[in-house]
């Protein structure tokens, strides 16, 4: 009996490890007898467009909604009902694969959810694989290993686990990929910045977070030299106030990250209090809208949990 077609995905404004993870889990989940295709809430960013040519693999279609087609689905990269599909409150969801916490998310009927304090979802799927016995094609394997490139930054991220670089090594393995190559090259391609407009930067890989009643905007983009991103400063700057006044942010934070030194520099805007909190939060001082967060490369580690406590 087929089994009724589902869509896999990742979170909107999608990053490298929310596309291939949604092609990963639904290449296992067919390898298991389920019936399912790979999509994606939005257009490749500079790094994800580099995986898919160097390898050579078809991105996935892009949909804002599911349009009818299916009426359940599986989650990988995200929980939360804001970072997803647009009818996502409409759809059964039956399989969660994520490596965030957990907020806003109920269900009606009992699922599978699966959530581990790993570097990258690439890396829990990874894992998924071997227990299955399911072996990964090389192609696969090979955008598996950039994903955990992406989300670890080459194994340097705060959030790293040695399980993130046995995956990474096992895959690259797979790959035939000298993965110390590769990745500081997949990560240079991603931080050429210049085809993007700042209105395109401040949204391209951003998430909006609810803390104690403030609604907070993150943003990130990385470079390797700040100094030449921030020569566009003032249009960042307009450009977060627009999106201030339309969306009611009561904190913008843009974070500059350079990949290879590992340090932020973060342009800081919104209400007074809330610039006061993000002050004590990271324990830095936001001067001419900027504030310097040496060592800090992970938003999801090192600024919404300081965060989020402080308010």
């Amino acid at each position: 009996m087929t089994k009724e077609k589902q869509f896999v995905f990742g979170h909107s404004n999608p990053d490298t490890d929310a596309v291939v993870a949604a092609i990963a889990y639904s290449y296992l989940s067919n390898q298991l007898g389920y019936n399912t295709e790979a999509i994606a809430l939005g257009e490749p960013n500079e790094e994800t467009k580099f995986v898919f040519d160097k390898f050579g693999y078809e991105y996935p279609r892009v949909m804002n909604s599911t349009n009818g087609e299916v009426s359940s689905v599986m989650l990988v990269d995200h929980n939360e009902f804001q970072q997803s599909i647009d009818d996502i409150a409409d759809m059964e969801i039956t399989h969660v694969v994520d490596h965030h916490r957990i907020s806003n998310f109920e269900t009606a009927n009992p699922l599978f959810y699966r959530a581990e304090p790993l570097g990258c979802t690439s890396t829990i799927l990874w894992k998924m694989f071997v227990e299955q016995s399911v072996e990964i094609p090389a192609q696969i394997a090979s955008l598996m290993l950039s994903a955990i490139i992406s989300d670890t930054l080459l194994l340097k991220s705060p959030t790293t686990t040695d399980q993130d670089a046995t995956a990474m090594k096992s895959l690259a393995e797979i790959a035939g990929i000298d993965y110390e190559t590769y990745g500081l090259e997949m990560l240079k391609a991603g931080t050429n910045l210049d085809s993007k407009s700042t209105k395109e930067l401040i949204n391209m890989d951003a998430k909006t977070f609810d803390m104690k009643g403030n609604n907070v905007r993150v943003a990130q983009v990385n470079t390797v030299d700040v100094n030449d991103t921030l020569t566009r400063e003032s249009d960042f700057v307009n450009d977060i106030q627009s999106e201030i006044a339309s969306e009611n942010y009561n904190l913008f934070i843009l974070l500059i990250t350079n990949i290879l030194t590992s340090d932020t520099t973060g342009l800081i805007l919104g209400d007074d209090s809330a610039i006061a909190v993000f002050e004590k939060a990271l324990n830095t001082k936001v001067s001419d809208n900027k504030a310097s967060l040496p060592g800090v490369v992970s938003r999801k580690k090192q600024v919404v949990p300081p965060l989020n406590e402080a308010f």
